[in-house]
């Protein structure tokens, strides 16, 4: 009987199979549990809906028809709730749900974070921070007594890591709202956490100039190597799971062990 045998709950945020809320999703499917999805909203004018077809690819790889399929702006509480209101039709209730959303426009993230401007500010926060509030509200209705609840972050959230900018404040704001929202939704066993991976090669380390970390994390981390994707589902499919039961409000770092260096370590050795 697989880990997840019986359970059901969300994936919001498939960009492609390069995600690392696909990597999750993947390790949950093949330990027996069903997955519902959303994707990023298509432009009006975009005919070929390319956000959506990057993830049905991912479906086409493991051969998985998921029975609820959807697009979702996050910035609008009538979409979320109109995806809980289909997860309840769906599903009944749900036992786990990732938020892997994150957006800051690009001039903003580009620019020191001294420049970010007002507008932008606020829809990053909007988006990256602010909706993983949103989008655990309004679960509550659908989801199970002792359910799940995980983000995503970056170390940036918690150091200052140069390039990441404005969006290491939205992930510091995010790895706070898991704490307080773990306190709310505690009375119930619902717990809520974030994982922080490594630099990987995802749509939205692009972004952010991971490319760039990749050395530099392999020359830093005690375990010499940087991690890879199914290292990462791997320990997001444990803490959706009840093998993480006594676990909730914590920042979980699968980053080879970077995050505990006081000092740049071996990188310093034949200099």
């Amino acid at each position: 009987m697989g880990l997840f045998e019986g359970k059901k709950g969300l994936i919001l945020g498939v960009a492609n199979d390069r995600s690392i809320a696909w990597s999750i999703a993947k390790e949950i499917i093949a330990a027996g549990g069903r997955c519902g999805f959303t994707h990023l909203p298509d432009r009006e004018d975009d005919d070929r809906q390319k956000n959506r077809r990057r993830v049905e690819k991912c479906f086409e790889e493991i051969s998985y028809s998921p029975e609820l399929f959807c697009s979702l702006d996050v910035q609008s509480d009538e979409q979320i709730r109109g995806v809980m209101s289909r997860a309840k039709e769906v599903y009944g209730e749900i036992d786990f749900l990732v938020h892997s959303i994150a957006f800051a426009d690009r001039a903003d993230l580009q620019s020191p974070t001294i420049a970010t401007s007002r507008e932008g500010f606020k829809m990053a926060m909007d988006i990256s921070a602010y909706s993983f509030i949103a989008v655990a509200n309004a679960a509550q209705e659908v989801m199970a007594d002792n359910g799940a609840i995980l983000g995503m972050t970056y170390f940036g959230g918690e150091k200052c890591v140069p390039g990441y900018n404005v969006m290491g404040i939205c992930k510091s704001a995010l790895d706070s709202a898991a704490r307080y929202l773990a306190f709310d939704l505690g009375p119930r066993g619902i717990r809520v956490n974030v994982l922080s991976a490594g630099p990987l090669k995802t749509l939205a380390g692009s972004a952010a100039g991971v490319g760039k970390m990749l050395d530099l994390y392999a020359k830093m981390a005690p375990l010499g190597r940087n991690v890879t994707h199914d290292e990462v589902g791997k320990t997001g499919a444990f803490l959706l799971s009840d093998w993480s039961n006594g676990i909730t409000g914590e920042i979980l770092h699968v980053d080879a062990g970077y995050n505990i260096m006081g000092s740049p370590g071996r990188l310093v050795d034949g200099m």
